[in-house]
């Protein structure tokens, strides 16, 4: 399956040669996590700050992580590369390796406040400057979580997140949680918030609009095609749809608006993009950098499809100013399996239903049947 080719201009320098901020920590665990520190600091004007990348197993999502850190380095940040998953000692290497950063820190700014790894090094900062910067669409479910004072569970994990790492690793999770809650007015610590995602905050939670502005004025504008695109998902990898519903879905997709390629969410299995190329014609990319550039940069299509995920609301602003349009599809509940949890039909129809500047489409099931 062909990646994608296209390469990011140079930089220009803009960020000017001054020295990273070792004051302001950012830790990053996915490519749309570090595209998100970058506009931030960009909006924020942060200035150079340290990014600390706690690596995955991924093959695709590490090859993405280096891509994004060539970026951040362009613009004057320090990347810090930690094999934080890489054997059995990694975990206490790398929290010790970070302990006097973190000691140190005045600003943390972290992606994925589920995330056990940065719930544990929240326990360990003195910092009184929290940011948390879009890691998608989870960052709805978290400040849900976060005004209803409940336990930080990612919407689609199935059970009741008591088993037995659950329970002990909850005294450090409660911690982060303390960590993430604001204070009263003039307390000692803020809690900021960087989101293109539609959220009402709870009170004390700063929050500052993502606009993509760094990334429409680093990229583009694109080229367009006269063909479709389709935005691939991982709502199959996740246990969340079922694999036959979701290809004879995207096979409607294809046939109703004469799609051509469908680029593949990190995550997706080789064995289900195999089936989806020979079953459907279309051609699978394999991007090498989040979508949101990916598109701007071009070429793209001038009409982008999408299930309900992260782009139907980042798409439109990174697209800001081009005549690309972006169409999202509901999950009928008949797709869901029955491991699905609970919420994640809720959780589906809230992100389609709340998504700006999108086409809403009909059905996927009378797609497929029509």
């Amino acid at each position: 399956m062909p990646r994608q080719r296209n390469r990011p201009a140079p930089s220009d320098g803009r960020a000017g040669t001054a020295g990273p901020d070792t004051a302001t920590l950012a830790f990053v665990e996915s490519p749309v996590q570090l595209l998100n520190v970058l506009e931030w600091a960009h909006t924020a004007q942060a200035g150079a700050l340290t990014v600390v990348v706690l690596s995955p197993h991924d093959p695709m999502t590490r090859g993405q992580l280096r891509r994004m850190a060539e970026l951040a380095r362009d613009e004057g940040h320090a990347v810090r590369w930690e094999e934080a998953r890489g054997g059995p000692t990694a975990p206490v290497r790398t929290i010790g390796g970070l302990t006097p950063l973190l000691r140190k820190a005045g600003r943390i700014v972290i992606g994925d406040p589920f995330s056990r790894y940065v719930q544990l090094l929240l326990t360990l900062t003195r910092a009184r400057d929290l940011v948390v910067v879009d890691d998608g669409t989870a960052t709805m479910e978290f400040i849900s979580q976060l005004a209803r004072g409940e336990r930080l569970v990612r919407w689609h994990r199935h059970g009741s997140g008591r088993g037995p790492r659950d329970l002990v690793f909850a005294p450090f999770s409660a911690v982060a949680r303390r960590r993430l809650t604001p204070v009263a007015e003039g307390g000692a610590r803020t809690v900021g918030l960087f989101s293109s995602m539609p959220v009402e905050p709870p009170p004390g939670v700063h929050v500052t609009a993502n606009e993509f502005a760094w990334t429409r004025a680093r990229f583009g504008p694109p080229r367009l095609t006269r063909a479709a695109d389709i935005v691939g998902t991982s709502l199959v990898e996740t246990g969340v749809v079922d694999t036959e519903r979701y290809l004879e879905a995207v096979r409607a997709l294809a046939r109703t608006h004469g799609a051509t390629r469908y680029f593949a969410h990190r995550r997706e299995s080789t064995d289900k993009l195999h089936r989806l190329h020979n079953e459907t014609g279309l051609e699978v990319v394999r991007p090498d950098l989040p979508l949101e550039l990916i598109a701007r940069r071009g070429p793209i299509g001038r009409l982008i499809l999408s299930f309900p995920s992260t782009v139907v609301h980042t798409l439109p602003l990174a697209l800001l100013g081009t005549e690309v349009k972006v169409a999202v599809c509901d999950i009928d509940p008949a797709w869901l399996t029955d491991h699905a949890s609970p919420r994640a039909q809720g959780f589906l129809d809230g992100v389609t239903g709340t998504a700006r500047d999108v086409q809403r489409l009909p059905s996927t099931s009378r797609m497929a049947t029509g």
